[in-house]
């Protein structure tokens, strides 16, 4: 399922250059499963077509409150009622002082201030020069919108229309995507800090060559971005991967397990959950060569000797916050086989109230998975689905385990 799948967004467009990424995210809107009603500023309708808008969400554009297709004469009372939420990107500087103002003499501003405003959230993605966005009044009004409950989706930095850089920017329609998900997500862990490991490790034999796997690092970064929507303060310490970092999420890149020790057993310290998605090689090279081992012709292969890398879940399972209860941990098992029997050993050896178990092979570098749970009650299996679903019911599992432990 799409993660708008059955929502009703109602798109507010005022007057910027940033109306051309509008219709960029009113695609993905549509894209993601919901229905999308456009409602325009005059100013807006000097930087898009109404047209253009009605082609993308598939839907008649609104641009006055005087509609005529509205028999009862209330669009911002219908169009407001209809909604699941209510974002305006672009946000101009002007349409945010009217919204602190409580203006109503136009339809955008008159059904954000009908709204019902304990169910249908206001998001707004800014969008001006980066001396408006500077500005004490811009500010103050920023401030006052959130007081009164409204989302500020913030803004980006770089070049900008007017040839100037700096802040002040509408964020891409990927980003807002990413931030208007995650806002309705239910905020289970809201005050907690998550730590996350993801991807494999790397360790070197010379500066060309090392051992690794096969871990794309998707089910991590999955975890980390269903914790940051659940509300949490998350971190991110991940192996070689080439994946984006979610929204929100501070990220800190290791190669070997020793660096990724050395970054967990820091963040630990202040952590309330540890979830172990990494693949970390058990074995690293006994001996490093500086130098790249050359092939010689007819000569045998160099022989290898390893020693055990160090055990970061069992490590930080066994701490003295976790010890104290001040830290839950949850741990990760990627078998070729016998899942059950490996999972529930491996929790046991390790000491954790909760571990995930997969096949590794049919799940690296994949986007689905599925997956099986083992705590001290038993195990059950999570069916295949998308690894964005799974983790968002693994932090669904976390959340109630913290509330009732």
């Amino acid at each position: 399922m799409s993660d708008l799948q059955g929502k009703h967004l109602v798109l507010g467009l005022t007057g910027g250059i940033a109306c051309y990424k509008a219709a960029e995210l009113c695609r993905a809107f549509v894209k993601e499963g919901a229905t999308v009603q456009v409602v325009m500023t005059e100013a807006a309708e000097r930087f898009i077509t109404p047209v253009t808008m009605q082609a993308l969400s598939g839907r008649p554009v609104y641009t006055s409150q005087w509609d005529a297709r509205e028999s009862n004469g209330m669009p911002h009372i219908n169009l407001s009622r209809e909604a699941d939420a209510i974002v305006i990107a672009p946000c101009s500087a002007d349409f945010m002082a009217r919204l602190v103002q409580g203006r109503a003499d136009e339809l955008l501003s008159l059904l954000c201030l009908a709204r019902p405003i304990d169910r249908v959230p206001l998001l707004l993605a800014p969008a001006m020069n980066r001396e408006m966005w500077a500005h004490p009044a811009t500010q103050r009004n920023m401030a006052q919108l959130v007081q009164d409950g409204t989302t500020i989706l913030g803004v980006g930095s770089g070049f900008q229309a007017c040839g100037e850089t700096g802040d002040g920017r509408m964020l891409g329609p990927h980003e807002l995507l990413e931030d208007i998900v995650a806002s309705m997500q239910p905020k289970l862990l809201r005050g907690r800090r998550v730590l996350v490991t993801a991807g494999p490790t790397f360790e070197a034999i010379d500066p060309v060559r090392g051992i690794t796997n096969h871990s794309s690092g998707k089910m991590g970064f999955a975890v980390a971005r269903a914790a940051r929507e659940a509300g949490a303060d998350v971190v991110l310490v991940a192996g070689p991967v080439a994946l984006a970092t979610p929204r929100g999420v501070r990220r800190i890149d290791v190669q070997s397990a020793r660096e990724m020790l050395d970054a967990v057993q820091a963040e630990a310290m202040q952590a309330d959950v540890f979830v172990a998605t990494a693949a970390v090689a058990d074995w690293r090279p006994a001996s490093f060569s500086a130098d790249k081992i050359k092939k010689a012709e007819g000569a045998a292969p160099p022989a290898l000797a390893f020693v055990e890398n160090p055990d970061i879940l069992q490590a930080v399972a066994q701490g003295e916050r976790a010890r104290a209860g001040r830290l839950f941990c949850v741990g990760f098992a990627a078998e070729s086989g016998d899942l059950l029997a490996n999972a529930q050993a491996k929790r046991a050896r390790k000491g954790v109230p909760l571990l995930v178990g997969n096949i590794g092979p049919a799940a690296f570098g994949q986007d689905h998975n599925e997956v099986l749970l083992v705590d001290a009650q038993g195990t059950w299996q999570l069916p295949r689905a998308s690894k964005r679903a799974l983790a968002r019911t693994l932090v669904a599992e976390i959340a109630g385990r913290l509330t009732n432990p």
